[in-house]
């Protein structure tokens, strides 16, 4: 006889879930008694404890900024202002100071020191890119543990946070860069290709580059959406089953299947919502600095034509520092969301959650409800992880 999940009753119905009360049979004691009928399932946090709708997981995914903003907008503030500040650090001092060189160099260093210049840049901006992808992986990382957390009533601190994803950060780092010089990797290929087409010089080669620019460049831009989607819960399996980078491809694929446009439609929708909060929040700033810039005359006063430039380029900075927050935490905390949504409809993590609850409201400290069926997934470890919980129950 095959195992039926218990979330399922045999004969192919589904079995009364804890927040179902049946009706009795006639002629028992409590028959005549009045019924309560349906409860509504619980909702000890974020989200309740049941399959999510699509309204529920979109509305959820902005209260995760309301309900714990220092660990979520206060750690995506600190890290994107960071890497923000160091970037812009690393590569004005590297411009700054290879034009000051340049222009002391003499003629016979001239060469050299513009080739110097020249790796010294890419190599600083090399640095700012790998800040960014360490910092996205970390935030990524924290967000999905609140989520995951916030769905259960707790509230952890940051701290708390971190020792939860203790030893799953270089994974889950390794995995975004990963991920990213393939996509470098593919985008370099296709350039490489086309360079070459244009080197031969011919009007087929031409028309070749032409075609494939235009053509690759879409399919390229389709596999990389197809990719994410299929590869967008890797990070929260890393972090919450503690699977391996391989074993999490595997899981988010599986996951994914037959969602789809499910998880493109989340994504893409608070993405496109970020970018219009950010024009809408932007464009004012800029036509304003852009409005008192053009009506200065830099020829006559050039201290004060400097000091608006500066001023644009710190307000803009500090525009896209928040906003950019703003959107890593919405689009982890989508991402999360997703990742809980499909476990309760394929896993019936559900009922695990609520079982953890229960236990936990009896002063009983159950499993960790996220990774106690982690061991059926092929390439996981065999044990089970449960650190303690320390934060308040909200």
């Amino acid at each position: 006889m095959t195992d039926l999940p218990p979330w399922q009753a045999p004969g192919g119905g589904a079995a009364a879930t804890p927040w179902e009360h049946p009706a009795p049979a006639p002629g028992s004691a409590g028959a005549g008694a009045p019924q309560a009928g349906w409860a509504p399932p619980p909702k000890p946090g974020l989200v309740p404890l049941r399959p999510l709708g699509f309204g529920t997981l979109f509305g959820a995914t902005f209260q995760v900024l309301r309900r714990n903003p220092r660990p979520t907008f206060g750690a995506a503030l600190l890290l994107v202002g960071l890497v923000q500040l160091i970037s812009v650090g690393l590569v004005f001092g590297a411009t700054f100071w290879g034009l000051d060189r340049e222009l002391r160099a003499t003629a016979e260093d001239s060469e050299a020191i513009q080739i110097g210049n020249g790796a010294l840049l890419i190599v600083s901006t090399l640095v700012a890119v790998a800040l960014s992808l360490v910092a996205s992986a970390l935030l990524q990382g924290l967000i999905v543990l609140e989520v995951s957390r916030a769905t259960l009533g707790e509230k952890l601190r940051m701290r708390e946070l971190f020792q939860r994803g203790r030893g799953r950060w270089g994974a889950l780092i390794g995995w975004t860069v990963l991920l990213s010089l393939a996509l470098v990797a593919a985008f370099v290929a296709l350039i490489a290709v086309i360079t070459l087409l244009v080197a031969v010089g011919q009007e087929a080669g031409l028309v070749a580059a032409v075609i494939l620019g235009i053509g690759g460049g879409l399919g390229l831009l389709v596999l990389a959406i197809w990719i994410g989607i299929k590869t967008a819960l890797v990070p929260t399996a890393i972090v919450l089953e503690r699977l391996p980078v391989r074993a999490s491809i595997a899981r988010s694929w599986r996951l994914t299947a037959g969602r789809f446009w499910r998880t493109f439609g989340i994504l893409a929708l608070i993405t496109v919502i970020v970018q219009a909060a950010s024009s809408a929040v932007a464009t004012p700033f800029t036509l304003a600095a852009a409005l008192g810039i053009g009506l200065l005359n830099p020829a006559q006063d050039e201290t004060t034509a400097l000091v608006a430039v500066g001023v644009l380029y710190v307000v803009t900075i500090i525009v896209s520092v928040v906003v950019g927050a703003i959107g890593a935490v919405l689009l982890s905390a989508a991402t999360a969301l997703v990742y809980v949504d499909a476990r309760m409809r394929d896993e019936g993590l559900d009922l695990d959650l609520q079982r953890f609850v229960e236990e936990r409201a009896a002063g009983r400290e159950g499993p960790d409800p996220y990774h106690e069926r982690a061991a059926l997934v092929p390439g996981s470890p065999s044990s089970s992880f449960s650190p303690p919980v320390t934060g308040t129950v909200a």
